[in-house]
C-alpha cells in the first residue's frame, strides 16, 4: 500500500487544492479570519492521513485518521459559514460539497478497515 495511491489521500489533496482556490477568491478582509480556519481545516485532512500512514502500529495510525475525520467535519462547518455569508461561488460550492461527502464515506470505510486489522 502506497500513500499516494490511497483514495482517501487523493481526495484530501483535491479538497486541499480546491480550498486554496476558494480561499484566494475570498475578499481580503475575510481571508485571515474565517478563510484561514477554512484552509487549515482542509489542509489538515491530508496531513493527518499522511502522518497516520507513517506510523508503525495500526492503533497509533487510527488516531490520526480520526483527527483527519475531525478536520473534515470542521471544514464542513466553515464551508457552511462561507456559504451562508455568500462568499463562495456556486460552482465551487457544488464541487467541494461533493468532495466532502465522498471523503467522509471513504474515510469512515478506511478507518473501519484499519481497525479490523488491529483486531486480527
Amino acid at each position: 500500500m502506497v500513500l499516494e495511491n490511497l483514495d482517501v489521500y487523493k481526495i484530501a489533496l483535491d479538497i486541499s487544492n480546491l480550498a486554496w482556490e476558494i480561499f484566494i477568491d475570498l475578499p481580503k478582509e475575510f481571508r485571515f479570519t474565517l478563510g484561514n480556519q477554512f484552509l487549515e481545516a482542509a489542509d489538515s485532512i491530508g496531513a493527518n492521513i499522511a502522518e497516520g500512514y507513517g506510523r508503525y502500529h495500526y492503533r497509533d495510525s487510527v488516531k490520526f485518521y480520526y483527527n483527519s475525520r475531525g478536520s473534515l467535519l470542521e471544514l464542513r462547518f466553515w464551508n457552511t459559514i462561507i456559504t451562508q455569508r455568500h462568499l463562495i461561488k456556486s460552482d465551487k460550492l457544488i464541487i467541494i460539497n461533493g468532495l466532502i461527502d465522498k471523503e467522509h464515506f471513504k474515510l469512515n470505510s478506511f478507518i473501519a478497515s484499519i481497525k479490523s486489522r488491529t483486531l486480527s
